[in-house]
């Protein structure tokens, strides 16, 4: 069977690059784009790279949905909510890869977001769509509430220590840094070239969006609250996110026991690589790819009488943190081998 695919916000950063890796999928047929700025105009219009390689034009919401059995939304927060409603309507999978499902808590949904969790019942049937930690919950769903890439690397860098109780779960810090398509394609005055180039410098210090998604999952992954400090950077690169996460170690756990439980977490998880003890992640190494590198250190000099783990973790924003990922729940979805359209090989350089 060939899963028809649909994308709405197709002109965007995370919805081009949805196409560009489902018109390489073995098992899906790019059925429908759609984009509000550009409806009418062929997607290759907009990014010449598809010249000849997709024909599609972009179409409107409806026409979208109905040509499609799953349907991802690469949409701004507050507008994907009536489109799942319709997707749920019609039995069509649905893949939202703005804020809309992410979140548990209606009421810091709408703190955070300034927007009302509309369908309440769709809100609890969506399913958080990491799959190295909540893999059998989406298997069981049609609704997914794609993470957000900051989120993603402070998961999968800090889960294996979480699950164990190997660290404290409060007074975690995470130090993360981005590339500048993780602000979108809308153009805004710190992504403006001359302000980027030659630049970098924190933003949203302690009060990005992301804070309250980062919290949920690693207290869900815990088993007890979880409170995070977290400071996000711009890095004047296209893509990229580098995290380093700090927490403070329980007694009796060195590095060697941590490695270990690294070890056996993500031993068969073929898109996390622990590297070699000693070797520095870099966010060239996962570039256009949906791996996620990740180092370990202990500071027991500076770490206090226990020790302060440190994570590295390395995804690219655009894949592992957006549209790889979506395509990796999709094959959770429809039962497709996991890594299916997703075998990429990150470029040297």
């Amino acid at each position: 069977m060939t899963i028809k695919a649909g994308i709405l916000g197709a002109t965007g950063y995370a919805g081009v690059e949805l196409c560009r890796l489902l018109l390489r999928h073995p098992g899906v047929e790019l059925a429908a784009v759609g984009s509000v700025s550009f409806e009418g105009k062929k997607l290759y219009e907009v990014y010449p790279n598809l010249r000849e390689l997709c024909g599609l034009e972009c179409e409107n919401t409806d026409a979208v949905i109905a040509a499609a059995d799953v349907v991802f939304a690469a949409l701004p927060h507050g507008l994907s909510q009536e489109t799942a409603a319709v997707c749920a309507a019609l039995g069509k999978k649905f893949i939202d890869l703005g804020a809309d499902f992410r979140l548990d808590d209606g009421e810091e949904y709408q703190k955070w977001y300034g927007c009302e969790a509309v369908h309440p019942e769709l809100h609890q049937r969506a399913v958080y769509g990491l799959p190295e930690l909540f893999r059998e919950e989406i298997k069981n769903t049609d609704m997914i509430g794609n993470p957000g890439c900051y989120p993603t690397s402070v998961a999968l860098g800090l889960a294996p220590a979480l699950r164990a109780g190997v660290v404290e779960t409060k007074g975690l810090v995470v130090d993360a840094k981005s590339g500048t398509t993780g602000a979108g394609r809308k153009p805004a005055q710190n992504t403006h070239f001359p302000d980027c180039n030659e630049a970098f410098s924190a933003y949203k210090v302690a009060s990005h969006r992301h804070t309250p998604e980062i919290e949920q999952t690693l207290s869900k992954v815990a088993g007890e609250k979880a409170s995070v400090t977290f400071v996000p950077h711009l890095l004047p690169v296209n893509r990229g996110i580098l995290s380093t996460i700090y927490a403070r170690l329980k007694p009796g756990f060195g590095l060697d026991r941590v490695r270990g439980l690294y070890e056996e977490a993500y031993k068969d998880e073929y898109f996390v690589r622990l590297l070699p003890d000693g070797s520095p992640v870099n966010i060239r190494d996962v570039r256009c790819s949906n791996f996620c590198d990740i180092q370990l250190y202990v500071d027991e000099h500076g770490g206090g009488d226990d020790g302060l783990l440190i994570v590295t973790a390395v995804i690219d924003n655009m894949v592992k943190g957006a549209a790889g990922q979506a395509i990796q729940n999709m094959n959770l979805l429809f039962g497709l081998t996991e890594t299916a359209g997703l075998d990429m090989i990150p470029p040297a350089f």
